[in-house]
């Protein structure tokens, strides 16, 4: 009886041990999946920026108005097929017409193929200036509150510098002192003096407003960074990198997304207000400032101008 119950003793333990061996692989399944969860989960972080940009309803109104504005500007000269630079192809001063929705100017060109064309140039100009300044301002704010100290008040400093700087009158000299240069460079390296203009316009622009998303970003980053989940991140050995573009990043896209939206309405209203006082592009390529600007002295003649 006794060896019988040794041996049914052993056998238990067999079993048990059997059992507890089986466990961790029974289990892995569930691990695996809960992993796959949180990358799920994190990769939806990046996600969260369009989720609240996509409810937010003027957001959305504003996003369809300016895709609506792009398409017209961008495929409407193909469809309308009228040449932007004719000078005295039609009667001068023409009024709206089925013809010529927008009349003609004072030179006999259709008004609205320049506008169409113009409206190219300002929403080119628009995006590329506000990728400029919010890429810029976003490095600036990020080092400057992912790692504050001395980092962030020399960062501080020079944004403080660059807001106290007059920016139109600082504007206006930088395109004026290198417009010359800029075309030369454009028509050397691209075959196109307009190009050299476009380039000196977008970098002058975007480099004197990423300030504003540098605060903005700065803030955010300052905040997150104290969350819990970014510091279990950094417990189980998140690395600077990681913690940057995985866990807070993702996390300070709305803000940023805002300020590009206002940098783009910016950016055409600055260009615009160069060609409006001549210091834009030249006088044979059509820009809704430049328009205005030659326009002005014919308002009470041709008042569709």
């Amino acid at each position: 009886m006794a060896r019988n119950a040794m041996g049914a003793l052993g056998s238990a333990r067999k079993r048990r041990a059997a059992t507890l061996a089986d466990a961790p692989q029974a289990n892995a399944p569930k691990r695996g999946a809960a992993l796959d969860s949180r990358v799920r989960e994190q990769r939806s972080l990046w996600n969260n920026a369009w989720r609240q940009f996509r409810h937010h309803k003027l957001a959305m109104a504003g996003l369809v108005i300016f895709v609506l504005f792009t398409i017209v500007t961008f495929v409407g000269p193909l469809v309308y097929g009228e040449e932007v630079n004719a000078p005295f192809a039609y009667t001068t001063g023409e009024g709206p017409s089925f013809s010529h929705p927008f009349g003609t100017d004072s030179i006999g060109q259709d008004m609205l193929a320049r506008i169409l064309y113009g409206g190219r140039i300002s929403i080119a100009v628009g995006l590329v200036a506000a990728f400029i300044a919010i890429t810029l301002g976003t490095l600036v704010g990020a080092v400057a509150g992912f790692f504050g100290g001395f980092a962030d008040s020399l960062l501080m400093r020079i944004t403080d510098l660059f807001v106290s700087l007059p920016q139109l009158p600082l504007l206006l000299l930088i395109t004026y002192l290198f417009k010359e240069s800029m075309q030369d460079f454009g028509e050397r390296t691209f075959g196109s003096s307009n190009f050299g203009v476009f380039l000196l316009i977008v970098i002058v622009i975007g480099v004197l407003a990423w300030m504003p998303t540098a605060r903005l970003v700065r803030a955010s980053f300052m905040s997150v960074k104290e969350k819990e989940f970014v510091e279990a991140a950094r417990s189980v050995g998140a690395t600077r990198s990681m913690l940057i573009s995985r866990h807070i990043l993702p996390n300070v896209l709305s803000p940023i997304i805002v300020a590009a939206t206002l940098e783009i309405g910016s950016a055409i209203i600055t260009e615009s207000a160069l060609s409006f006082l001549g210091l834009g592009f030249p006088s044979d390529v059509p820009t809704w400032g430049q328009m205005l600007s030659q326009a002005k002295d014919y308002l009470p003649i041709y008042p569709h101008e």
